[in-house]
């Protein structure tokens, strides 16, 4: 008999047995959590064989332990879909407790587990693509999947039961009681943020590996992390707009200001492109989640990155804005910078110098000496006409 008492049944034989992290407030030390996260891994028992998919983060490697027990059956194979430590970090213990286990994972992310975890070579099988494997009445394929967001991912579709399990593709840092989505407006905002924060910078291979499951007919996504998708089209409809083309009437103004000229700047900026029709979301830079200015990134026509003069150059702050818009490389089409100086600078070299992975246009920027003038006004009613005018033609 299994317990159910934290595991849950997907479909009969299909079970998460993974790990709800509540506490969890920051990933990789860069990416806050405000929600917690998930690590999903999931049980699937056929008739001859039984196959782990995924493991958990090593913090709660007890939590999966406990749940394998309560499961009751022997493990013949581990799927390794990716090779983070957040997943497959529980794998040395598992293999220890089932030691004739075989992991499964691409070529790629068995060189990858093995500089990992020291994991002897005799225990993988390297799964081709395309390639499946029989549990009896249930067959996994397995679908390479490079380059979202490792090189190494794979993803695995179950045959008979309509179920892709897609690691971190497709997830969202997303702690919830709740095994499938309930709310939809919730998940799609914490999937967003997950999309801006790791898997903006691969929108080219994420066109590509969509279209590789475009001809499966999926009724259920299992994702890595957060809760399981029961209505697929949600998510992958939600992920064709973010990998798209399209952008936004909407302008991003990462900012920040030491003795409120820069500030002073921004208001009247954000003023003149509201009353302009555009949508703009300012963000203080001292106190801004990143999280929530990179989502923001994520379908916005416009960046303008506002800056006191610091030294010579951009203050820290817009420094670090600027490289993380520049590693996000979200798919903006224009660029400006404002900002003050006290008695000069390279300001604007020195942040356009830092944004070359964006293809966008740069709108000419309004730095200013000093604490702003009516004419410096001009200046920035002037970028916002020209703002306006551009976003017209989108």
């Amino acid at each position: 008999m299994i317990s159910l008492k934290t595991v849950k049944v997907i479909k009969p034989d299909i079970y998460w047995v993974g790990a709800i992290d509540w506490d969890r407030r920051l990933f990789d030390e860069l990416i806050p959590l405000p929600d917690g996260t998930s690590y999903n891994s999931y049980l699937i028992k056929g008739s001859k064989k039984t196959a782990l998919l995924d493991t958990v983060d090593p913090t709660k490697t007890h939590k999966l332990m406990n749940h394998l027990k309560e499961v009751e059956v022997d493990i013949d194979y581990i799927i390794a879909h990716h090779a983070e430590q957040d997943h497959s970090g529980s794998i040395p213990e598992v293999l220890k407790q089932y030691p004739h286990a075989k992991v499964i994972c691409t070529p790629k992310c068995k060189t990858m587990l093995i500089d990992l975890f020291h994991i002897p070579e005799e225990k993988f099988i390297e799964a081709k693509d395309s390639d499946t494997l029989s549990l009896g009445n249930k067959t996994l394929e397995f679908i390479h999947a490079p380059w979202v967001h490792w090189p190494e991912t794979m993803f695995t579709y179950l045959k008979e039961d309509k179920i892709l399990f897609t690691c971190d593709f497709l997830g969202s840092h997303l702690a919830t009681s709740s095994l499938f989505v309930e709310d939809e407006n919730r998940v799609y905002e914490a999937a967003k943020r997950y999309y801006a924060e790791i898997m903006m910078p691969f929108r080219v291979a994420i066109r590509k590996n969509l279209e590789k499951i475009n001809n499966l007919k999926i009724e259920t996504i299992a994702p890595s992390h957060g809760p399981v998708y029961n209505n697929p089209k949600f998510i992958i409809n939600a992920y064709r707009e973010w990998i798209s083309d399209d952008v936004k009437n909407t302008v991003v103004i990462p900012y920040v200001s030491m003795h409120g000229s820069t500030v002073a700047m921004v208001d009247y900026l954000v003023n003149a492109l509201m009353k302009r029709g555009i949508e703009v979301k300012p963000f203080n830079l001292s106190v801004a989640d990143i999280g929530e200015l990179a989502k923001a990134l994520v379908d916005a026509a416009t960046i303008v990155i506002a800056s006191p003069t610091v030294l010579g150059g951009a203050h820290p702050s817009a420094v670090y804005a600027a490289y993380l818009a520049n590693a996000l490389r979200p798919k903006t089409r224009f660029v400006s910078i404002i900002g003050s100086y006290g008695w000069g600078g390279r300001t604007v070299e020195q942040l356009k110098e830092m944004i070359k992975n964006l293809k966008v246009e740069l709108i000419e920027p309004v730095v200013i000496k000093g604490h702003p003038h009516e004419n410096d006004f001009k200046l920035l009613d002037k970028m916002a006409d020209e703002i306006y005018k551009e976003h017209k033609k989108i």
